[in-house]
């Protein structure tokens, strides 16, 4: 039965990719709250919304269909009653206790045509919205009294799309996040592979009910074969046993899992920030793991038990070994220089998205590492992003790939 998906390699020709154009969630970022919503600074939406544009443009241009984020929930509300459930699942998720509070939730995004409905989601809600629907007094003194000015937070990681879930062969991987707050985005995918008619057939290697987190910026699919995943900060080991238990077992193509065991900090936050695939042999890297890195191999024997291996070397030869190349060139951000290296990987240097075999879209601020991927034979699209890049994410974060032509 046809999925709607395809995606085996990071590399194969981009034909159809899913976005989210930043909304009104930047606008609800606050100082005093960013650490809760995951963020180091606060984009100007209009700007931010240009240069996504860009973006989005640039890949049109290139030949590639993109459609939206909030289009695709949108159609997947097919009846009155997937429609009531969503909104009852949102404020389960949005924490939202109290009983009159929640009824006024309800009635106010109730009313509202699809689209509204599900931008107001994403963009969070504020209290002042609510109090202008009541005729209480009580209400508005409440309000007053508690100095947290959201009924509901925003959304604000939206735009990274990479994130809440995994498009791997012809399925998908639908993912626990690690914090709470981007766990509400997951929601959205839920709806979509069980609801919109053009992806509700797509088998499922994960699922959102997991117990330990999973994020897609920790998921390259490097040939049809080999799966690699990050054991990383926002990937647990647990959540990898169940992911390759399942896309081993059940899928057509896929032979082996590599496990990456990378450091638990915020500046190697996914193994996307570590290294990217930009041709068949070479890949964008993370200067600080060129020396070793450590990998667990994961396969399935003649008896369909899981086996695992540990390798240690250097990420040259375990790539070349696995992907089976004769040789294998690495492309360090920055070009190795300290400065430059550590001021890029800021900006998401290392962050590429692959539209074909040496072919990348690359943000223009990293212009040192941009000049690498040129000398080194890569064709580079670059896209502003003095706004986006405050998210901490690049164009492979921003961007999930529903259907990739093979190699």
């Amino acid at each position: 039965m046809e999925t709607g998906l395809h995606n085996t390699s990071e590399i194969g020709r981009l034909k159809k990719v899913l976005l989210h154009r930043p909304g009104a969630e930047l606008e609800n970022l606050m100082p005093e709250y960013l650490e809760r919503l995951l963020f180091d600074d606060i984009p100007y939406l209009r700007e931010a919304q240009r240069e996504h544009d860009a973006f989005a443009d640039c890949l049109r241009s290139q030949g590639v269909e993109v459609v939206y984020l909030t289009d695709l929930v949108v159609h997947s509300l097919t009846s009155d009653e997937v429609r009531r459930d969503f909104i009852r699942q949102f404020l389960d998720e949005s924490g939202v206790q109290d009983d009159r509070t929640r009824g006024i939730l309800e009635d106010f995004l109730g009313e509202m045509p699809d689209k509204e409905m599900v931008s107001t989601m994403m963009a969070g809600i504020r209290k002042g919205q609510l109090r202008a629907e009541s005729g209480r007094l009580g209400d508005y003194l409440s309000a007053a009294e508690d100095d947290y000015p959201f009924a509901v937070d925003p959304m604000p990681n939206l735009y990274f799309t990479r994130d809440p879930f995994a498009i791997i062969g012809t399925g998908v991987s639908i993912h626990r996040m690690h914090t709470a707050t981007r766990n509400r985005e997951t929601l959205f995918g839920k709806f979509i592979f069980e609801h919109n008619p053009e992806y509700m057939h797509a088998p499922r290697w994960y699922d959102r009910g997991e117990t330990s987190s999973l994020e897609g910026g920790d998921i390259l699919v490097l040939s049809s074969q080999v799966l690699a995943v990050g054991i990383s900060q926002r990937t647990r080991e647990n959540s990898i046993d169940t992911l390759a238990e399942t896309v081993l077992s059940q899928s057509k193509t896929f032979k082996k899992v590599l496990a990456f065991n990378i450091p638990k900090t915020r500046s190697f936050m996914h193994l996307d920030t570590v290294f990217t695939m930009v041709d068949r042999d070479k890949f964008t890297v993370h200067p600080n793991i060129l020396s070793s890195i450590t990998v667990f191999v994961m396969e399935l024997d003649e008896n369909r038990k899981m086996k695992i291996r540990q390798e240690d070397g250097r990420l040259e030869d375990i790539l070349k070994e696995h992907l089976d190349l004769d040789k294998v060139t690495l492309i360090p951000c920055g070009q190795g220089s300290e400065i430059d290296a550590a001021r890029e990987q800021w900006s998401d240097g290392s962050n590429t998205l692959a539209i074909a075999p040496g072919e990348v879209v690359v943000y223009s601020r990293n212009y040192v590492t941009n000049r690498s991927l040129e000398e080194a034979g890569i064709r580079i699209h670059t896209i502003p992003s003095a706004e986006l890049s405050r998210g901490r994410g690049g164009p492979r974060c921003m961007s999930m790939p529903l259907w990739r032509e093979d190699l």
